[in-house]
C-alpha cells in the first residue's frame, strides 16, 4: 500500500495527523494508495514557509519568473505520458482525455509566460504642476487554491500558474481522491527553477479547507467544486477578508434548432455528454430540441451512437470512449438519480442500468443513459448528475428553449446548434450564461480569454485564467509623486485640485 505525502518547502513530507483517505483505482475498485489529511498545524507550517519565501520571489524580475514557467512547459511536454498515466490510474479517464487535461493546463502556463506584459502599470506625466501619477500591480503574498477531482492537472495549473507569475506563493489543496498529479506538478515546477516554498501541496479534507479560510496570512482563495461548497467557501473566505473566486455546479443545455445538421448535433451531444463519464462541469447534460419532429430526428440519431459507446479502463486502449466514475459513492448517486427519472415519468430510451464489465465487476463503471420527455420538475433535470446521463427536454419553440436555459439556477455553459445566424446571434446576446457555444458543444475558452459561469455556477467578480487572473492575483497601487523645483515654505491645508 503506497502512502502519499504532502509537498512542503521543496520536500515530500509524511502526514503527521494520523488521518488518511483511501485513493482508489476506479477501474478495479481497489484501494491503491492512502493520502494524508493535514491538520491545521501542518497547513500552518506550509504557510510559514510560503510567507518566508514569497518576498524574494515577488522581488524577482517578472521576466525571470516567466522563464521558470517556460522551463515548466518543456518539462510538462517531456513528462506528458507519465502525467497522463498517473492521472488515469487515479481518476479513471482515458489516456487521451488525461493528456488533454494536462494540455489545457499547459496552455494557461504558456499564456502566463507573458506576465511581464500583463503586469505593466499605467503612467500619467504632468497630472498637475510637477506631479506625475502611476499605478503598479503588486503580488498579494500567500495565496491558496482548493481544486476538484475531475481535473487534477488542469485546474491546479489554472490557479497556480498566474498566481506564481504575479509573484505570489501558492498553497494547493487538491482533491484527496486523485492527489498524485498535483504532487508531480510541484516537483516539476521546482525542477524548472522555482524556489522552495513558493508552490506547496497540502493534502486534506474540510479541516485543511477551514484552516486555509481562517489563516490570516493567506490573502486569496480559489475554488472549483459543487455549488454548496462554493457558497460556503466564498462566504467564509470573504468574511475573513480574503479575495475569493469560487466556481460551482452546472446544468448545461444544448439547444438544437430544426435547421441544425442533425448528424453534427448528435455527434456533439455524444462527445459532450458522455466524455469523461460526464464528470465535467462543462458537460452537456440537457438536450433541448425545438419541435417534436426535431426531437424525434435527434433521438433517432443519438440512440445508435450511444449504444456503440465503448466503456472500459484506460488500459484497454485509446479507442475507449469513457472510463469509470471516480468512486463507488458517485456511482450510487448516479444510479439513484437515474431511477428517480424513471419513477417520475421520464422515458429511458437507452438504459445503462446494471452495466458490468467482464473482469472489472468491482470497478465504478456506469453504462450510458439517454432520457426523453424530461420535464423541468424532475430531479434529473434540476440536479447536476455528473455522470453519463443525457436528458432530453422537448421545447415547442425557440423562446421556450431559451427560457429553459435562462430559468435554470446554474449558468456555466450552453450551446446552440443551428444554421441560422440571426437565431445564433440572438441566443448569444440574450442568454444569461457565462460561456456560450455556437455549433460548439463545450465552449471552454482558450487560455487568453477567461473561464467563468453566471448565476449559481460562480461566486466572485473575476474569472479564471486570461486577463482576469492577473487582476485577481495582484493589487493595484497608485502613486502620486511631486518633485518640486525648489524648497517650498509652509504647508498646504486645502485639498489639492487641478489648476
Amino acid at each position: 500500500m503506497q502512502e502519499l505525502t504532502h509537498y512542503i518547502n521543496g520536500e515530500h513530507v509524511k502526514g503527521t495527523s494520523g488521518r488518511f483517505a483511501d485513493v482508489y483505482n476506479p477501474a478495479t475498485g481497489e484501494v491503491q494508495a492512502q493520502t494524508p489529511l493535514a491538520s491545521e498545524e501542518e497547513l500552518n507550517r506550509a504557510v510559514e514557509f510560503a510567507a518566508a519565501a514569497q518576498p524574494a520571489w515577488a522581488a524577482t524580475n517578472p521576466q525571470r519568473r516567466a522563464r521558470v514557467l517556460m522551463k515548466f512547459v518543456a518539462l510538462l511536454n517531456r513528462d506528458m505520458d507519465k502525467l497522463a498515466e498517473a492521472l488515469s490510474r487515479e481518476h479513471g479517464k482515458t489516456l487521451p482525455d488525461a493528456a488533454g487535461d494536462v494540455q489545457r493546463g499547459l496552455e494557461v502556463v504558456e499564456y502566463c509566460i507573458g506576465a511581464p506584459q500583463m503586469l505593466k502599470g499605467e503612467f500619467t506625466d504632468s497630472a498637475g504642476p510637477g506631479i506625475d501619477m502611476y499605478s503598479m500591480r503588486q503580488a498579494l503574498g500567500v495565496t491558496a487554491g482548493i481544486t476538484p477531482f475531475n481535473f487534477p492537472a488542469m485546474i491546479p495549473m489554472w490557479m497556480f500558474a498566474p498566481a506564481i507569475a504575479c509573484g505570489n506563493a501558492f498553497i494547493l489543496k487538491p482533491s484527496e481522491r486523485d492527489p498524485s498529479v498535483p504532487l508531480m506538478l510541484a516537483e516539476l515546477m521546482e525542477e524548472a527553477g522555482l524556489p522552495k516554498g513558493i508552490l506547496q501541496v497540502v493534502n486534506g479534507d474540510k479541516q485543511a479547507v477551514d484552516a486555509i479560510l481562517h489563516h490570516p496570512v493567506i490573502q486569496s482563495v480559489g475554488f472549483v467544486g459543487s455549488t454548496p461548497i462554493a457558497e460556503y467557501i466564498y462566504a467564509t473566505g470573504c468574511a475573513n477578508g480574503k479575495r475569493v473566486q469560487c466556481f460551482g455546479g452546472a446544468k448545461n443545455h444544448m439547444i438544437v434548432m430544426p435547421d441544425a445538421d442533425m448528424d453534427q448535433a448528435a455527434d456533439a451531444l455524444v462527445g459532450a455528454g458522455y466524455g469523461a463519464a460526464g464528470e465535467r462541469c462543462m458537460a452537456i447534460s440537457v438536450a433541448v430540441p425545438v419541435g417534436d419532429e426535431t426531437a424525434d430526428r435527434l433521438i433517432e440519431k443519438l440512440v445508435p451512437r450511444i449504444e456503440k459507446l465503448k466503456v472500459g479502463p484506460y488500459t484497454a486502449g485509446n479507442d475507449v470512449d469513457y472510463g469509470p466514475v471516480v468512486t463507488a459513492a458517485a456511482k450510487a448517486n448516479i444510479e439513484r438519480l437515474v431511477q428517480s427519472g424513471v419513477d417520475q415519468g421520464a422515458k429511458l430510451v437507452v438504459d445503462g442500468r446494471g452495466f458490468q464489465l467482464q473482469g472489472y465487476e468491482d470497478g465504478f463503471f456506469v453504462g450510458p443513459h439517454l432520457f426523453d420527455n424530461v420535464t423541468r420538475d424532475m430531479d434529473i433535470y434540476k440536479t447536476e448528475i455528473f455522470g453519463p446521463v443525457l436528458t432530453t427536454v422537448r421545447a415547442q419553440s425557440y423562446e421556450e428553449a431559451l427560457g429553459l436555459a435562462m430559468d435554470h439556477e446554474y449558468g456555466n455553459g450552453t450551446a446552440i446548434f443551428t444554421r441560422d445566424g440571426d437565431a445564433a446571434r440572438d441566443f448569444a446576446n440574450r442568454i444569461n450564461i457565462g460561456m456560450v457555444g455556437v455549433n460548439v458543444p463545450i465552449p471552454v475558452p482558450l487560455a487568453y480569454h477567461t473561464f467563468g459561469g453566471w448565476k449559481k455556477s460562480a461566486f466572485g467578480d473575476l474569472n479564471q485564467h486570461g486577463p482576469d487572473a492577473f487582476k485577481f492575483y495582484t493589487r493595484t497601487k497608485t502613486v502620486t509623486a511631486r518633485w518640486p523645483s525648489g524648497i517650498k515654505e509652509g504647508g498646504e491645508f486645502s485639498i489639492p485640485v487641478m489648476e
